[in-house]
This record gives structure tokens, C-alpha cells and sequence, in this order.
């Protein structure tokens, strides 16, 4: 599974197709909450099929392996490390919630600080990876809480795969709301928005 060095946006991570290009025009024109998204590689082949298996499969020992993948990508630096939490829907139905685990296993390595109940999903909302973007952007409008344990933090957000930024930007937005300094995303793989 090979790390993905191409050209990106130098905030959201959206893969370019020009070297010279540094910022999309997505974030032109409306920059996200986060200050800066990295990410492992691609969604695609081997990467994709493992995200799936350890997310929808409930092959929880996928999470050690895909954490190294994790901890390989090169991180800002940072004081604590949150992860995009899931409905209590999805963790009866997987068993665990997937950015919680690889938030806690890339906490342990770079020796941060786990927030574990930093960020509340305070609804359940359909799945996003059904909706198109604008649906998304409506759908997570004002889930997203954080807890007062985020105040005058530097955090990494954790996630498994960033597609369009609704999420990164919804749990950034909240996380700033309730004091964080500033706000990284942290995924395993990036789909091209």
C-alpha cells in the first residue's frame, strides 16, 4: 500500500493534478475549519479493501497494521490527538468505532495526550457515504460537540478517509468552539472530492 507523495492542496489534501497547483478551489473559496488535513494514500485497491474490511467487516485486527500505516504520515505538531466520533447506532452495529481505535494507537506512538471523549455525535444522521455533497454538508450540520478537555489544545483529528471534508470541518468547527487552538485531520486515505 503505497503512500500517496503526489500533488495535494496544501489544506485539505485533496489530490492535484498539476505539481504547481497549491490550494483547490474548494478551499479558495471556503477553507474549512481545520488548519491542515494529511493523510496516508489514496482509496483505492489494497487501501480501500482494508478500510472496508476493519469499518464494515468488523475485522478489528485490521486496526494494528493500518495504524502503522498511520503513524508513517508525517504530523504537525500537536498537543493531544481526538477522534471523529461515530453514533452509538454504528457501534452496536460494528462493535467499535474505527477512528477511536487508530486515535488511540497513533496517540500512544507519537506520545500524545487521547482525548477519547473529546468530540459527541449528538445525533444519528444517515450515512455519508450515500449522500452527495451537499446533502453531507446538511446532514452533519450542528452533530458535531466537543467537551471543554479540547480548551487552548493543538489537536489531530483522526479519521479513516477523508472524501469531501464535512466531517474534518464539522468536528473542527466544534472543537474551536469549545477553545482548541488549532485543529489537524489525520486519515488513512483520501478520495479526490
Amino acid at each position: 500500500m503505497p503512500l500517496y507523495e503526489g500533488p495535494r492542496c496544501n489544506i485539505c489534501g485533496e489530490p492535484l493534478v498539476s505539481p504547481h497547483s497549491v490550494t483547490c478551489q474548494r478551499c479558495i473559496e471556503k477553507r474549512p475549519a481545520f488548519t491542515k488535513a494529511f493523510y496516508y494514500g489514496l482509496y483505492s485497491d489494497a487501501l480501500k479493501e482494508a478500510i472496508n474490511a476493519f469499518k464494515f467487516s468488523k475485522v478489528r485486527r485490521l486496526g494494528a497494521p493500518l495504524a502503522r500505516l498511520l503513524s508513517l504520515v508525517e504530523m504537525p505538531e500537536a498537543d493531544a490527538v481526538a477522534a471523529v466520533p461515530v453514533s452509538k447506532k454504528s457501534i452496536l452495529a460494528r462493535g467499535f468505532n474505527q477512528s477511536l481505535l487508530l486515535g488511540k494507537a497513533i496517540s500512544e506512538e507519537k506520545g500524545l495526550e487521547f482525548l477519547p471523549h473529546a468530540l459527541l455525535k449528538t445525533r444519528t444522521t444517515l450515512p455519508q457515504s450515500s449522500l452527495n455533497r451537499e446533502q453531507r454538508l446538511k446532514n452533519l450540520r450542528g452533530v458535531f460537540k466537543a467537551d471543554a478537555c479540547a480548551d487552548g489544545l493543538r489537536i489531530i483529528l483522526v479519521d479513516d478517509v477523508i472524501t469531501t471534508c464535512t466531517t474534518a470541518h464539522h468536528c473542527a468547527k466544534a472543537l474551536l468552539k469549545a477553545g482548541a487552538k488549532e485543529v489537524f485531520v489525520l486519515a488513512l486515505a483520501r478520495t479526490p472530492a
